[in-house]
């Protein structure tokens, strides 16, 4: 039968991972990934508005949320081992076929999925704010600049001593999110918070998530996004300083090309929680 969300805890690969689950084992299933610093509960407004219909499972990635931190963050900390515990996890489950919506980095770590190990499972991609590359380097070497935004709060983040501080941060920190009610704030920031042993509040993950960036090559997807063979919504916020519109064209137009999705007047990356995302989502992954 259908149930709303439920924690699920399960030993994959060496690593426990926390995921969170909406609807009936039974239906199709639909995999949400979230972005670098996030966790699965970004999901929880379109996993209950999917979970009538498909099994929906959230997952936290190694080093954020409930999930386990890493050991050996230089190791652990980039696509490579992601997708190592993604196969293994879905295989855990026991999914042969599924739809993936990842967001930022969970988009990247689709499409390389979709590309290679997962293509004859993935039959939906959805990839909000994400391109097949390479926005990680200018011709000068360094950091673009939407990934040194990303890097510049990720390295050090900070803490407070009240919710109500921490939640004014992420108010600054996401607004180009589309996230407008008290609500809404609020749900994000009990769901991503975690209190230290100082008594202080602080976003929930790993700092040592940073040496993600020490693998620029994990962004050059080019070669993994022409070997996709499934459907592709690409969703973009209008005013990404990830995705540029010429990389979203780019991907249109090559590969297993894809229906784009421009949300007005939102940048990197939208929340997937009003009524036109999710109804844009809903119908893609049910066609």
């Amino acid at each position: 039968m259908m149930r709303a969300g439920m924690s699920r805890y399960l030993e994959v690969d060496g690593v426990q991972l926390h995921i969170y689950e909406w609807g009936d084992a039974a239906k199709p299933a639909v995999l949400c990934w979230h972005g670098l610093t996030r966790n699965g509960r970004d999901f929880d407004t379109l996993a209950a508005r999917l979970a009538k219909s498909f099994h929906v499972i959230c997952p936290d990635m190694i080093g954020r949320g409930r999930s386990e931190w890493s050991a050996d963050p230089a190791k652990d900390y980039c696509f490579g081992r992601y997708e190592r515990l993604v196969a293994a996890l879905v295989d855990a489950l026991g999914i042969e076929e599924m739809r993936w919506v990842g967001t930022s980095m969970g988009g990247a770590i689709g499409i390389r999925l979709a590309g290679s190990i997962l293509r004859n499972r993935i039959t939906h991609l959805v990839l909000n704010d994400i391109g097949a590359g390479p926005a990680e380097k200018q011709p000068n070497g360094e950091l673009a600049e939407g990934v040194q935004r990303i890097l510049a709060y990720t390295a050090n983040p900070p803490e407070f001593r009240t919710m109500t501080e921490l939640m004014d941060y992420y108010r600054s920190t996401y607004r180009d999110f589309g996230i407008n009610s008290e609500e809404e704030w609020l749900h994000f920031t009990e769901t991503s918070a975690r209190r230290k042993d100082n008594g202080k509040f602080t976003p929930d993950y790993d700092p040592q998530i940073v040496h993600q960036f020490a693998h620029p090559e994990d962004l050059l997807l080019w070669e993994q996004w022409n070997a996709v063979k499934a459907k592709v919504l690409l969703i973009r916020g209008e005013r990404s300083d990830i995705l540029p519109v010429e990389t979203a064209e780019a991907m249109r137009k090559s590969g297993p090309g894809c229906q784009l999705v421009t949300i007005p007047g939102l940048g990197h990356a939208p929340a997937l929680n009003t009524e036109e995302q999710l109804t844009c989502i809903e119908r893609f992954l049910n066609s």
